[in-house]
């Protein structure tokens, strides 16, 4: 698979430009602040419908524009495909296939594949839990563009779950010293109805689309772990080896902080492995999620938040015996960072097709041996894209193609 033309009009800096590309390695080149990542940000946004940098859509489009177009010309195998993509900030976007418009924008999810690295990413092993929830359910879309469905689903039936609850909570304090029965009538005269009753409805929708979503991030953990491993060792030999455990609500409880690491050591409770997939004690995932429902029921009415469930689970990094978050030095955690998006890389490519490798000034921020080993594990790739700020940032064992970006303009000088 590699882009062979990409065209952006009103998308961040640019008001229009395109170009063609090649398989192989080509570099934009061009001092900060120029727009070298606009452009790999626009491939990542056809990918995965979202941005490596930002989680809202309006700073994509050009200050005083409407809407941001992409059209990219991709090409797999023998086939062709032109994809277009019209973002609209506050509305529904929208998609054309071969110029042919597609019912919803998520249709055209995995025409394109590809694997990101960026200086954002070391928020992997050093940020919150969402960053590594996001990390598992983009390469699950990626995999398997039906995860898009998975995933909206989920988050539609959270959002209105939480809705429900933060009324009850709002009717629940407001009904402070009174009887339950007062709370109650209270609740329902905010227009919520029984909240048992309603509950047990949106219980059983989370815990369906939940189910489906965490069984999946367990098997691409299994899949990953031998990956994540051998890249790690790969990039850091003189460290410890590096794990990877899962931690769920299904046995914290919720109560933790975001489902957080929260300085656990890997394999402690809370952590899944594949022999947990489909039963515990003659149980499925989505019967457990609905007793751990039940269990935290009261928790959830007192606080208004969704305490249980996929979106506040975790996938906990280790080194060795210990979690990468607050043990890793700087080198150990870019590594460790590289070697997730290495294995996500691996696992693409072993599912058919070389994915696009983007490397957005990744090479600045390593030293000189981390770099070098880098480069050798990515220069196989069908198409490498990077950005730097100067020439001498490309190692050499990625010469290749290369762009000038300066000041909104794209031109090609090798």
């Amino acid at each position: 698979m590699h882009v062979a033309h990409l065209s952006l009009t009103d998308f961040r800096s640019y008001v229009s430009v395109e170009f063609g590309l090649e398989p192989g390695v080509t570099a934009f080149v061009g001092p900060n602040g120029q727009g070298k990542t606009n452009l790999v940000e626009a491939l990542g946004y056809v990918a995965t419908h979202s941005s490596h940098r930002v989680a809202t859509d309006a700073p994509l489009v050009r200050q005083g524009a409407a809407r941001a177009i992409v059209r990219c010309a991709v090409h797999r195998d023998d086939r062709r495909a032109l994809i277009e993509l019209e973002i609209n900030p506050g509305r529904a976007n929208r998609a054309r296939l071969n110029r042919s418009p597609v019912s919803r924008a998520r249709d055209v999810v995995g025409l394109l594949r590809t694997v990101l690295f960026a200086p954002e990413d070391l928020a992997l092993s050093k940020g919150d839990p969402s960053e590594r929830r996001r990390f598992l359910d983009d390469l699950l879309v990626a995999r398997a563009p039906r995860f898009a469905g998975v995933r909206a689903d989920y988050d539609r039936v959270l959002k209105q779950r939480g809705a429900l609850l933060r009324t009850a909570a709002q009717a629940r304090r407001g009904s402070r010293g009174a009887r339950r029965q007062e709370s109650d009538t209270a609740f329902a005269a905010a227009g919520a109805g029984d909240p048992l009753s309603t509950l047990e409805v949106w219980d059983a929708h989370l815990a369906r689309h939940g189910a489906e979503l965490l069984k999946a991030r367990l098997e691409l953990i299994e899949a990953l772990r031998p990956l994540v491993a051998g890249s790690y060792a790969a990039l850091a030999p003189s460290s410890a080896p590096a794990t990877l455990a899962y931690r769920s609500t299904l046995s914290t409880g919720g109560d933790d902080d975001e489902g957080g690491q929260g300085g656990e050591v890997p394999g402690e409770r809370g952590s899944f492995d594949t022999q947990t997939l489909s039963t515990d004690l003659g149980k499925t995932l989505e019967e457990r999620l609905r007793e751990r429902l039940l269990e935290v029921r009261q928790s959830e009415l007192e606080r208004g938040v969704t305490l249980v469930g996929p979106h506040r689970d975790d996938l906990v990094l280790g080194l060795g015996e210990l979690p990468a978050r607050g043990y890793a030095s700087h080198g150990e955690s870019w590594s460790f960072a590289l070697a997730l998006r290495l294995a996500a890389y691996d696992l693409l490519r072993a599912d058919g097709g070389d994915p696009v490798l983007i490397l957005d000034d990744v090479f600045a921020e390593l030293d000189s041996q981390r770099r070098r080993r880098l480069a050798e594990m990515v220069a196989p790739a069908e198409q490498v894209l990077i950005t730097a700020a100067v020439p001498d940032d490309v190692p050499k064992e990625l010469a290749g193609a290369r762009f000038d970006v300066v000041e909104g303009s794209v031109t090609r000088v090798r």
